[in-house]
């Protein structure tokens, strides 16, 4: 990218572009578009908004992405190529240390130099124009005075140094106006853009680390390394700047020279420690002589090689060999006397090599620093002389000079001139440096600052207390052992991530002490790359990261084999990158800006590799706000705080650290401002009636569950309590949820009490009954609180487990988890620390707004988990609490009294007497706006007092509201996703995103400094208008601690955007601007959540079985537009959020329906076909699609004059219902190929339009009677009044008959294997079948009676019925498949069923020798129907005759119909008067039909559980003979008849049905065995006939002689209350 942009725009391909746009962060999707339209540079100059919207289709947000960073990229290149550098300009290091040099010597020969005037530098060139705020030499040395200043001519020595050309020397007067400047410039960071033309500047010698054009980057000031600390405790950044270099001071403070060595480090081994000798030894004699300390430091820009450096500038240098210039030192011996020598060792320290850090590369550079500190103990009375080394190119020898002394003078070394005059002075100058020495020793410390309180504030983002909801990323690396007993403080904190940069962690480091007492997920960088089919939240749960803490191993593992430690280089080739994605996906897409901290707590001394994840954590978290740095050696920090200053000042990483304080120190610190104690103690109720340890890590395993233990909140700190409890309890009384806390502040008398209502005390009486011990307990009890919304009814539900915490082991599941993973933590809850499996407090599981999938599933789950484990028969495991909303949960209750409770808004005249007095106390604490849902409680919801009530509220809080304000937009949108979507929500972070708030807290961090939460939470609540603060309340997911708000309660939101609403705008307007709304929509944090909110407000459906007060055919918004607006607003909004939702086919299915509603069938059927395109194989689209056809041909018939009815008028009609029977049929094929769900729409709906196309052909004129239209269909007979207006459809007709009779075998044949409960599924088709049966019977009587007609079968026109004239009589009777017969038993409004079967019998026996299996199937059906009847007809045939008609199905029973093999396991069911050979016999054959049974069973049940597909029990085996063993189940469950409905259901749940004396006069009792779970049949001799329990719960773990049961389905034989038989 570097490389593009010295490019000149012009010059940029397609491909250079499109590197640009993503760059700047553009969508893949349009980078692709704009390659393909081949933009390239100069399309990307000229190119305009109109373009960009228009052709490539690009959302405004993009667009102006695009165009802004374009414009300033045309910007920045002119500027750049403003700066045109010549070869013969005057260097930065000419002009600088010809102002430094000025007064020095003059021994060198006389050069002339260019030099610089106003805005010009001059030379022996042409001028070059340079503006001076861009030009690196003017905007860091000249002042503004010197622009008019008139060049001088100078004189310059020029040393052996490793540059040839002498420096300029200047007048004092520019020299003091340059260091004026230079210290004016350098108080700010300076941007500095180079570039440079010439090709001789670009291949210039003392140019080796820079390429000649670079990048715009920020050069900041920096500390030096601290004068004797060791270099591995520091490190510099490349291109800082140091301070310029000093002169003497007072002795001890070290005077500093550079040196850039750039050349000379690239010298040979003898070349390079001569010139490293030559320098250091210079400097170090000059600074002994004038008894001062100092510092030469090599790799630092001392102003004289470069014009793209400036003085002080920190460049680094190559270090291949650190022994190199160790023993470079070695020089010593050879330039000083023997005398001499030993002194200068003692003063001139060895090289420290100080790390130089390059965010932009991975080779490695120093600054190589050397000390001289010349203690007058040493130097007392001395003048030290010195011959340097130099290296001669002739001899090729080092040779050395002639003796010579030098000092400092200024910021530079000189020789002496005046020696006698030297030596007077040594007197002076030791007395000098004793004098600093004595002040050094005798120098007070200054005072410590409180380092207690700036820990605290910078925790705690300036509260009293840590919140218990803040989340805290660590970054670290090796702890000691002292420091391992000190963590005390992080046990407490909620860590959402550790990055661990020790890679001995896991074995003698934090993480192994951490997970002595928390779970966490060990991890690797690389894990946290989000692959491109997750979402974000589906990463999340995988990942588990808000529920343990995710521990990532930076630097490897040494006990993981394949991760282990690595260098630092391999880790910048192979980590950094991981590092970079790792931090960008936690603050970019999971954690928002002010949810958490981030901490560094150094430890050890810092690595380069944990430096960087400062700079990434900088970049995405936009600055260094919410980052502390904890250290307690100050060696560490200065390392790390070199680094940070890098990217921010000084004070401010200063302010953000906390340094000096011991880790033990910090510990106690940090425990005494959390809200609880450390390690707290959790405890659980035992079954022995004692008390266990919850540990903590333990309770984190479970995560998918909030326990509650029995000291549930006593570990919170009286002064959080009191600090805290007033707030709590406001938030409860003002429409929040009800949290432990409340109940707990109740009880411990802090505040009133909570008011219970009538209806705990019914749940706790049904607790209680249930926890009765007794032989017949069931292992789970489920009980349901249906309540109306707002009722108080999850208050209900939580103190239910409040109060049963001591004796339960009580906890509520978290939403969003499977059945699976809950019952797993359920069942390990329960176990937690008991002495055995069968002996164990039972768990009360508190199950919130689910609906009955899960909570089926759940208990499931829970019976497979008991199964499993064997636990004993009347063991209480489980009670399962679930608490729903209800719009009529009074029905709810009558449904099931015994185990479902209500709780309404009609208050009992105790419940009012309590509420009353707990409003008039309210009252006087609270202004009554803040108590609003309490008010509306206490009023008991009655409709017209709250609705004036709520009515004024909104009305005086509205009263001057600023519509313009974006507040009141807010509260707009809040209002209706309040109203339209239940428990919709805005978070936080998009509400700061609609105001922009960030953007005024940018601003504020530049002027201030850091911004804390507590002062984010402040800004965005002073950001809301009076009226907003008083309708939003603050939540706080569970899970995430992520913040959101809602209104107070539904009925503000609705009576809110009912009066701001007015007449001013629709409802429809305001969902427009809010689906439109980009800086919503495309905020990252919480985005999902957004996203499934706003996709609700369009297209989810009001369900009764999930709440709702009504089921809708829409989304209530879109039934309400279309209704109050018109319908075609309706149509435009969804229109909208298909384009919104990136056309997604599902509302494109909806838009096909709303318009086929709207009988505007052409604009349908288009959005039907894109749907279907877009998903060819979904059943319910194709379903859609066959319904808007269905509904279009309804529309035509009806249209249709009856005596107008001609083929060539009702064409159009038909071809209409071939186009949906033709829709219906694809339906029915993606539906059967659909492993994971079952769609019976198609079959139904092909045939009720066959059906309705069969009317239209009786009641129109196009035949002359009903027998020519059946030989038309049936036969190839075509009338020639229909051939040419119906050519197009002929052979789709003479499949109507074929279509209708195959739907409605399918239909038969899915009927006898399921139970028919009415689905609450969301993808509920149109026009559902609520009674499946009754629906068949009718179709088939329809069907029957339409094809019935006599010699329409036949040319002949014999009187004989045919074949096919037989079975459509035996349809028109009400026959024609099982599933017809054996309804026929269960039909009330029936009186003549016996007729009707002897019918059917005498039907069949027409067909004789002609009998297909089909038709077998249904005589044989027919007789066992007739038999449960009558015993005495004469129809009847006997078992034996049955037997042997069955012998005509196929040997092979794989050829069998699975009806026929259901047959025959009941006609072949040994009798008791059967002989042993003929027993095993027919068990054999049983069980080879069996088997066939099950496979074709597990084929039609699909990838669907078994308990949204339960199998349906035909008959049971009874006590009978023959037939009249053979007994149906509607005769079992007569057996309760009298009793009431709930009580029947209760006897059938817990199985006492079974024990009523009925039951056992009715049905037989067999015997069999049980074996690992499973139950075996006792009869078959040399066979094993294993038997399917339906409820596998009653099955004995243990292997046991059991009695049961038999029931007949189409799985096979089933058990039904299995029993152990007494001993």
């Amino acid at each position: 990218m570097e490389d593009t942009i010295k490019l000149p725009l012009d010059k940029w391909t397609e491909d250079q572009v499109s590197s640009w746009l993503h760059g700047i962060g553009v969508k893949e999707k349009y980078v692709s578009k704009l390659c393909d339209e081949e933009v390239d540079g100069p399309v990307l100059r000229d190119i305009t908004e109109d373009y960009l919207i228009n052709k490539i289709g690009m959302k405004s947000g993009q667009v102006f992405l695009i165009l802004s960073n374009r414009d300033q990229l045309i910007q920045s290149i002119k500027k750049t190529q403003m700066v045109k550098v010549k070869p013969q300009q005057p260097t930065t290091k000419e002009i600088s240390e010809g102002l430094k040099d000025a007064e020095e010597p003059q021994i060198g020969k006389e050069t002339k130099s260019p030099f610089m005037v106003g805005k010009k530098i001059l030379g022996n060139h042409k001028d070059v124009e340079t503006p001076i705020q861009q030009h690196p030499i003017i905007a860091n040395k000249t002042s503004a005075n010197q622009k008019a200043a008139k060049p001088q001519p100078v004189q310059t020595q020029t040393p052996p140094e490793e540059e040839t050309q002498g420096p300029s020397v200047v007048s004092k007067k520019i020299l003091d106006s340059q260091k004026d400047a230079s210290k004016t410039m350098r108080k700010r960071p300076t941007v500095v853009n180079e570039t440079f033309d010439s090709p001789d500047i670009a291949e210039h010698k003392t140019n080796p680390v820079k390429d000649t054009a670079v990048m715009p980057f920020t050069k900041r000031d920096c500390k030096r390394r601290p004068f004797g600390k060791e270099g591995i405790h520091f490190t510099y950044i490349m291109s800082n700047v140091l301070q310029p270099e000093t002169g003497i001071s007072d002795l001890i403070s070290p005077c500093h020279e550079y040196k850039s060595f750039a050349i000379a480090a690239k010298l040979n081994h003898t070349k390079l420690q001569a010139k490293f000798a030559r320098e250091v030894l210079k400097f170090g004699t000059g600074c002994m002589n004038i008894r001062s300390n100092g510092t030469i430091h090599f790799g630092v820009m001392d102003s004289r090689e470069d014009t793209g450096y400036i003085h002080g500038e920190i460049i680094g240098i190559p270090v291949l060999d650190k022994d190199i210039y160790v023993d470079a030192l070695d020089h010593i011996e050879r330039c000083y006397s023997r005398s001499d020598a030993e002194d200068v060792r003692r003063c001139i320290r060895p090289p420290e090599f100080i790390e130089v850090t390059d965010i932009n590369t991975d080779e490695k550079r120093y600054v190589v620093e050397v000390d001289i500190v010349p203690q007058l103990s040493i130097v007392r009375n001395r003048v030290y002389t010195v011959r340097l080394p130099n290296f001669n190119e002739k001899s090729n020898k080092v040779i050395h000079e002639k003796v010579a002394i030098f000092c400092r003078v200024g910021a530079t070394t000189k020789p002496v001139d005046d020696q006698n005059y030297f030596y007077q002075r040594v007197s002076t100058r030791d007395a000098q440096r004793e004098a600093a020495e004595n002040r050094e020793c005798v120098t007070m410390p200054e005072a410590c600052p409180d380092l207690g309180r700036k820990l605290t504030m910078l925790v705690t983002g300036g509260k009293t207390y840590l919140e218990k909801g803040k989340w805290f990323i660590l970054v670290t690396n090796k702890f000691c052992s002292e420091h391992l007993s000190s963590i005390d403080f992080l046990l407490n904190m909620r860590i959402f991530c550790v990055f661990d940069f020790d890679p001995d962690s896991n074995l003698s480091g934090l993480c192994q002490e951490y997970l002595k007492h928390h779970a966490a997920n060990l991890h690797f960088m690389h894990d946290y790359i989000i692959s491109s089919s997750l979402t974000s939240e589906e990463f999340q749960k995988k990942m588990h990261l808000f529920e343990q803490t995710s521990w990532i191993f930076c630097n490897g593992r040494n006990d993981f084999k394949g991760k282990e430690q690595c260098d630092d280089m391999t880790w910048f080739k192979t980590k950094k990158t991981q590092l970079k994605e790792c931090a960008s996906l936690i603050c970019k897409q999971i954690l928002p800006k002010g949810t958490f901290t981030l901490i560094f707590l150094l430890t050890s001394p810092v690595e380069k590799p944990l430096l960087h994840t400062y700079s990434e954590f900088f970049s995405d978290m936009g600055g260094h706000e919410d980052i502390i740095c904890i250290s307690e050696s100050e060696d560490n920090f200065e390392k790390w705080q070199s680094f940070a200053q890098s990217f921010c000042n000084e004070s401010m990483v200063n302010h953000s650290s906390v340094v000096g304080m011991k880790i033990s120190h910090v510990n106690a610190t940090l425990q005494r401002i959390q809200s609880v104690a450390s390690r707290t103690t959790k405890h659980l109720p035992t079954y022995a009636k004692g008390e266990c340890l919850l540990e903590s890590r333990e309770e984190e395993r479970m995560y998918s569950l909030e326990i509650l233990y029995m000291d549930h909140c006593d570990e919170t700190r009286e002064d959080v309590i009191e600090a805290e409890k007033e707030n709590i309890e406001q938030h409860f009384y003002h429409g929040g949820k009800v949290n432990w806390m409340n109940f707990w502040l109740a009880e411990k008398r802090h505040v009133g009490e909570v008011i219970q209502r009538d209806a705990y005390q019914v749940i706790s009486n049904l607790l209680s009954d249930c926890l009765k011990n007794s032989a017949d307990q069931l292992h789970i009890h489920s009980f349901n609180i249906f309540h109306h919304p707002g009722s108080g009814g999850s208050t209900v539900a939580r103190q239910v487990l409040w109060n049963n915490r001591k004796k339960l082991r009580c906890a509520v599941v978290k939403p969003s988890y499977s059945a699976v993973i809950v019952s797993e933590h359920a069942y390990r809850l329960r176990t937690y620390e008991e002495t055995g499996i069968q002996k164990c407090v039972p768990v009360l599981l508190l199950v919130e707004d689910c609906d009955d999938d899960f909570l089926g599933d759940l208990k499931n789950e829970l019976e497979n988990a008991i199964t499993r484990q064997k636990i004993t028969q009347g063991t209480l495991c489980f009670i399962v609490l679930s608490c729903r909303r209800s719009y009529n949960p009074e029905k709810k209750c009558k449904e099931s009294p015994f185990y479902n409770v209500q709780v309404t808004h009609k208050l009992s005249k105790e419940e009012k007497k309590q509420f009353s007095g707990k409003r008039k106390m309210l009252e006087k604490q609270y202004n009554p706006e803040f108590i609003l849902t309490f008010v509306l409680m206490s009023e008991g919801f009655d409709h017209q007092k709250i609705s004036k009530y709520v009515q004024k509220f909104v009305e005086h809080l509205l009263q001057d509201i600023d519509h313009d304000h974006v507040v009141t937009r807010l509260i707009h949108y809040v209002a209706l996703l309040n109203t339209y979507v239940q428990n919709s929500f805005l978070s936080q972070s998009h509400c700061e995103a609609r105001l922009t708030l960030s953007l005024h807290l940018e601003k504020f961090q530049l002027l201030q400094g850091d911004v804390k939460e507590e002062f984010r939470q402040h800004a965005f609540e002073e950001a809301l208008t009076e009226p907003g603060r008083l309708v939003f309340i603050h939540l706080r997911d569970e899970r995430t601690y992520i913040k959101s708000i809602r209104i107070i309660h539904p009925l503000v939101a609705k009576e809110i955007l009912k009066q701001l609403l007015c007449q001013e705008k629709q409802e429809s307007e305001l969902a427009l601007e809010l689906l439109n709304d980009d800086v919503l929509y495309e905020h990252r944090f919480g985005r999902e959540d957004y996203v499934k909110c706003l996709r609700a407000l369009f297209m989810r459906r009001d369900r009764i079985s999930k709440g709702d007060e009504e089921d809708s055919f829409f989304s209530p918004l879109i039934e309400h537009v279309r209704d109050t607006e018109s319908p075609e607003t309706a149509v435009n909004l969804l229109k909208e959020a298909y384009k919104r939702f990136d056309k997604d086919p599902l509302f494109a299915q909806h838009l096909a329906r709303l318009n086929y509603s709207q009988e505007k069938f052409e604009d349908a059927e288009c959005w039907a076909e894109l749907a279907g395109k877009k998903l060819p194989n979904n059943p319910f689209i194709l379903n859609t699609k066959g319904q808007v056809y269905r509904k279009w041909f309804y529309k035509k018939v009806s249209g249709l004059k009856k005596e107008n009815k001609t083929a060539e008028r009702i064409a159009d009609a038909v071809r209409t219902a071939i186009k949906a029977m033709d829709s219906f049929q694809e339906c029915q094929r993606a539906a059967i190929a659909d492993a994971e769900s079952m769609s019976n729409a198609g079959f139904f709906a092909a045939a009720e339009v066959g059906c309705r196309l069969l009317q239209l052909f009786s009641t129109s004129s196009v035949f002359t009677n009903k027998t020519e239209c059946v030989k038309y269909l049936l036969t190839d007979h075509i009338p020639d009044k229909v051939k040419k207006p119906w050519e197009d459809f002929h052979s789709k007709l003479k499949d109507l008959y074929k279509i209708i009779q195959t739907s409605l075998e399918w239909i038969s044949e899915d009927l006898s294997y399921f139970q028919t409960d009415p689905s609450a599924d969301e993808e509920e088709t149109e026009d559902q079948i609520k009674h499946p049966k009754k629906w068949l019977v009718r179709k088939s009587v329809e069907f029957g009676e339409y094809f019935s007609v006599h010699n329409a079968y036949s040319e002949s026109g014999s009187d004989i019925p045919t074949p096919a004239m037989t079975r459509m009589k035996i349809y028109q009777l009400g026959g024609g498949n099982m599933t017809n017969i054996f309804s026929i038993l269960t039909d009330s409004k029936r009186k003549d069923k016996v007729k009707v079967l002897e019918d059917l019998i005498y039907l069949y026996k027409l067909l004789r020798e002609k009998m297909d299996q089909m038709d077998l199937v249904n005589y044989i059906a027919s007789n066992i129907t007739l038999s449960c009847l009558s015993t005495q007809s004469k129809a009847l045939a006997s078992l034996k005759e049955l037997q042997d008609l069955s012998q005509k199905f196929p040997k092979d029973k794989r050829n069998c119909q699975p009806n026929a093999l259901f047959l025959l396991t009941l006609l072949f069911w040994p009798e008791d008067h059967d002989s042993e050979e003929d027993k095993e016999k027919k068990y054999e054959f049983v069980l080879s039909a069996v088997k066939i049974l099950t496979t074709c069973y597990f084929d039609k049940q699909k990838d669907i559980p078994a308990r949204k597909r339960r199998i349906y029990t035909h008959f049971f085996l009874g006590n009978g003979k023959g037939l009249e063993k053979i007994v149906h189940k509607s005769k079992v469950l007569a057996t309760t008849k009298s009793l009431p409905v709930s009580e029947k259901r209760i006897r059938w749940y817990h199985g006492e049905g079974w024990k009523m004396a009925e039951t056992a006069k009715l049905l037989k009792l067999v015997s069999g065995r049980t074996e690992n779970g499973s139950v075996y049949l006792e009869g078959p001799q040399k066979l094993e006939f294993m038997v399917t329990p339906l409820n596998a719960a009653s099955v004995p773990y243990s292997n046991e002689n059991v009695t049961f049961y038999l029931g007949f389905t189409m799985r096979g034989p089933v058990a039904f209350n299995v029993t152990i038989k007494n001993r």
